[in-house]
């Protein structure tokens, strides 16, 4: 079990196409603070029927896309 298993399962109850989430966000869902491990951990998404898009440092977002 991933320490992101949180996340992608509300990506997945979202349900949108695509939508952003703010670091804050994330770290509200998932209970830690966003670090670099996330990019190893973003491919597990996929999983669950979505990517992970853009990745903003600068204003602190994360994109979700729906894969069709």
């Amino acid at each position: 079990m991933s320490k992101y298993n949180t996340l992608w399962e509300y990506v997945q109850k979202n349900g949108s196409s695509s939508f952003q989430l703010t670091f804050e966000e994330i770290e509200n869902i998932v209970g830690i603070p966003i670090d670099h491990s996330f990019l190893k951990y973003k491919k597990e998404l996929m999983e669950y029927g979505y990517q992970v898009g853009k990745i903003s440092m600068k204003e602190q977002t994360v994109n979700f896309n729906k894969i069709d």
